[in-house]
């Protein structure tokens, strides 16, 4: 008898959602980094176990949109919670309750939703600090269940997966057994890129940064690559860039090796930058980068 359900990872940003999600797929499907705001679209991670197939919807996180881009991300949590059949909330453990929480909760009330409250990043503090969190959550809403993690080193995800098992119901599976992610390759392409990015810029300038993936061939036991890195300002070009080029380099070299450990492959790399003002503000320039509802 086959079994599944679809399950919304959300939460404030940066608290470890996408790292949940891979750990629990045990393969790289939605990048991660220690900047807020890294997810924009949501991201489907499959998990199958024998009979049972757990549809993971990974959010980007809940927070006040200052701009296009913004206001389109929190509309793709809160929608994703709506096609859920139950909710996974992620927490910081050493964060105090926010009205983010409190909306999530308040959601799972009236509709009836279950949630499972996820503590993570339990490594970083004390038993006492652990309790009190669970304290402060437990007296504000019936939760189906209460799981400390680490979600990077994987402790406690196994706990989160035999929680979520409750909620799948008898069904054929909606994707073959073998799949992690419905993704497609020039998507996982671009999002590693402006993963690294993200690791090597500092302050505002990887927020107003877009990856395109103009050209993906695949010839076997070479795939090529040509990608446009877009970002606001003119500055912000030269920057990306770097003196000689090194910056991009360096972003290119992080690029391709995981790049080449996710397709199994070699891979060539082509970056390039070019400027596009304000696109964040625009609904068409956040179209244009695939930040759509489809």
């Amino acid at each position: 008898m086959k079994k599944t359900g679809f399950i919304a990872i959300v939460g404030r940003p940066n608290v470890g959602k996408s790292t949940l999600l891979n750990t629990i797929l045990g393969e790289k499907v939605a990048i991660v980094s220690s900047k807020p705001q890294t997810t924009r679209n949501r991201i489907i991670g499959i998990h199958t176990k024998g009979d049972d197939q757990f549809v993971f919807l990974d959010t980007p996180g809940i927070f006040r949109p200052k701009n296009s881009l913004g206001s389109f991300m929190v509309k793709t949590a809160n929608s994703s919670m709506q096609d859920a059949d139950a909710v996974i909330l992620v927490v910081d453990t050493g964060k105090p309750v926010s009205e983010v929480e409190k909306n999530v909760m308040s959601y799972s009330q009236k509709t009836q939703t279950p949630c499972v409250l996820v503590l993570n990043k339990i490594d970083l503090y004390r038993k006492e600090q652990i309790a009190e969190t669970i304290a402060a959550y437990a007296a504000l809403h019936d939760f189906s269940a209460v799981v400390p993690v680490c979600a990077k080193n994987g402790k406690g995800v196994d706990a989160v997966l035999d929680e979520c098992g409750q909620f799948l119901q008898e069904s054929e599976f909606f994707f073959p057994d073998d799949m992690v992610t419905d993704q497609s390759e020039r998507q996982v392409a671009a999002e590693i890129i402006r993963e690294k990015l993200l690791r090597t810029l500092n302050k505002e300038i990887p927020h107003g940064i877009a990856v395109a993936i103009e050209e993906f061939k695949d010839e076997g036991s070479l795939i090529s690559i040509r990608a446009e890195i877009f970002c606001e300002k003119a500055s912000h070009k030269g920057i990306i860039v770097g003196k000689n080029g090194e910056e991009l380099k360096r972003v290119g070299s992080y690029a391709r090796a995981d790049l080449e450990a996710i397709f199994g492959t070699k891979v060539y790399l082509n970056l390039w930058v070019k400027v596009k003002e304000n696109w964040r503000d625009s609904q068409r320039g956040i179209t244009d980068f695939g930040y759509t509802e489809e």
